[in-house]
């Protein structure tokens, strides 16, 4: 395994889009072109599977040295309502939209909030803003809310809160456990505050708790990572995220930086972590779930691996496969399946923009007939290690150059092709984002001048 780390350790997306941001086409895209794609996906899936949001709350009390996430870092809570009303005000325009063009009442299947910190605005205001979204539109029987707690500040109150509208899912950012990893990355949370919030999330209700774990972190040891996978499993939680730390300080600047590059484990290192933690989860009864994830056998999301529904998106894995997902707030990502459009990324511009009732969408992608196709290869790769070209739908022009660019991994034991299909074995789990790189013909047609994407192990 180590030569091998050693061979295919590169830089590399996560494909939670393809094409992947840095090679969307921005030069053909327009917002009345993405508007257009918004309709014919939301004619062609509200009725029959509803539409997915996620919400971006993008504010923090303190920076998190690992993250790369779009953030604004303020303890001036007085923030909270406008922004709220900033979402509900860009939540109108796309209801407005759908009713001018379909008629239609927007079918809601899936809600996901996420940050930043989502547990920065207060219950009442979260509660607040859910009433406002779901206001004027259909709630699925079968839907699925979730959000993302942070297990210093999210209380019992922020729990039921959110309960009472409709989530039965949280998932808790734990990291580590570790007192130096937890210095080193400026996020210190105690055990005690995860138990007590987990505790509290089980006696409310929630149905799937997930903890977030992250290894590749500066300090981190065998040990380390073992206590804080024993601590975590003791708790008992129903899906486990174990994510490979992306250190990208040349995209994020000096929030990256809150320590020296040769306090990080080494790439054989990390792959042993790695490995560390997808043994001592099996042990404890969690099935690898796609990329980076661990679920017990009653989850939902193992559920769907085993039913074939997996789905991936901007937000990860999901059980719900939903073919239009459209984000709120400032950064969001929407995706139309035919397209991509990202807002506004800076607060003070994406505020202005929805005040004063204009779209806030700073850039996006319009999905090529070739992009269609290889973007459902990569999520049959992604989400079922396998994918297939035997219906003329599933081809393309450089098919076969790609299969050519698989051989030397298939010589490797990472995968096996035959006439009609490629399936990634187990040993080349771990290796699935340098088998999607090989049919991805936007970044081979364009190779980056600079690095843009963490290493793929």
């Amino acid at each position: 395994m180590t030569s091998l780390i050693q061979k295919y350790n590169i830089p590399g997306p996560r494909y939670t889009s393809y094409p992947t941001v840095p090679y969307w086409n921005e030069n053909d895209f327009t917002t009345e072109l993405y508007l257009d794609s918004l309709t014919r996906s939301f004619i062609e899936s509200n009725v029959k599977e509803g539409i997915s949001l996620y919400i971006h709350l993008p504010f923090c009390e303190s920076l998190c040295t690992f993250c790369a996430c779009h953030k604004r870092i303020t303890k001036n809570h007085s923030h909270e309502e406008g922004y709220i009303q900033a979402i509900a005000r860009e939540w109108q325009m796309y209801l407005e939209h759908f009713k001018k063009h379909t008629g239609e009442t927007v079918n809601i299947k899936e809600i996901h909030l996420g940050g930043g910190t989502p547990t920065f605005f207060s219950p009442e205001n979260l509660q607040l803003m859910m009433n406002s979204l779901l206001k004027d539109v259909r709630v699925a029987d079968d839907h699925e809310f979730s959000f993302e707690g942070h297990p210093n500040n999210t209380t019992r109150e922020h729990l039921q809160s959110l309960y009472d509208v409709g989530f039965r899912r949280v998932s808790f950012g734990v990291q580590d456990y570790d007192a130096r990893v937890q210095k080193a990355i400026h996020r210190i949370q105690p055990f005690e505050n995860v138990e007590k919030v987990h505790i509290a999330a089980r006696e409310i209700g929630y149905t799937s708790i997930s903890h977030d774990l992250i290894f590749g972190l500066p300090f981190q040891t065998i040990d380390s990572v073992r206590n804080t996978i024993e601590q975590t499993c003791g708790l008992a939680p129903d899906r486990l995220a174990f994510y490979s730390y992306a250190h990208v300080p040349w995209i994020k600047g000096n929030g990256q930086r809150g320590f020296d590059d040769q306090d990080l484990p080494s790439a054989e290192l990390k792959r042993e972590l790695y490995e560390l933690g997808k043994d001592l989860f099996a042990q404890n009864g969690y099935i690898e779930v796609g990329m980076d994830h661990f679920a017990r056998t009653n989850d939902g999301l193992c559920q769907a691996m085993h039913n074939n529904t997996l789905h991936r998106n901007f937000m990860g894995y999901t059980t719900t496969t939903t073919q239009l997902m459209i984000g709120l707030g400032v950064s969001a990502i929407s995706d139309s399946w035919y397209g991509f459009a990202q807002n506004e990324k800076n607060l003070d511009a994406y505020l202005q923009r929805v005040n004063n009732g204009e779209w806030p969408l700073m850039r996006g992608h319009l999905l090529t007939q070739e992009d269609l196709i290889i973007r459902r290869h990569i999520l049959n790769l992604m989400c079922r290690l396998h994918t297939g070209w035997r219906d003329e739908s599933m081809q393309f022009t450089a098919l076969n150059d790609t299969l050519s660019r698989l051989t030397e991994m298939q010589n490797d034991g990472l995968l096996h092709i035959d006439d009609n299909s490629l399936t990634i074995t187990e040993l080349g789990r771990p290796f699935v984002r340098n088998v999607c790189m090989a049919f991805d013909l936007r970044m081979l047609a364009k190779q980056p001048e600079a690095q843009l994407f963490s290493m793929t192990i």
